[in-house]
């Protein structure tokens, strides 16, 4: 959703997602630093609407950001569902080293709702 306003929920097929954020519900906003409750080596899920989507935000995360290395996309059909029509498409973002920052996170979340998708912790 081009223009969404950062902390505004995010709405998926299944209705509201929240802003994005796994942790706790309290602000990130503490400089770069993860200090609440989310897990900062757990790989992260960019859940988009189409093929298209997925590989362009997989294209522009790994010119962002090199050092995540190899970014997976795949298929994600939806329970219950043969339509080819009905699939979410996944980037898989495994975690830096030194494990994930508030602010990489941020960035995530803002790329996945550009594409009118959001971030889940896999």
């Amino acid at each position: 959703m081009p223009g969404a306003e950062p902390g505004r929920p995010v709405r998926g097929p299944g209705g509201v997602r929240g802003t994005g954020c796994k942790a706790s519900g309290r602000d990130l906003d503490n400089g770069g630093v993860n200090d609440n409750d989310t897990d900062l080596h757990t790989r992260q899920l960019l859940v988009l609407p189409d093929r298209d989507a997925a590989d362009e935000v997989a294209e522009d995360l790994s010119a962002r950001r090199p050092s995540l290395g190899d970014l997976d996309v795949v298929r994600d059909a939806l329970a219950g569902e043969d339509d080819a029509e009905d699939a979410q498409w996944l980037v898989v973002v495994e975690p830096p080293e030194t494990g994930w920052t508030t602010d990489l996170l941020a960035e995530l979340d803002a790329l996945a709702v550009e594409y009118q998708g959001w971030r889940e912790e896999g």
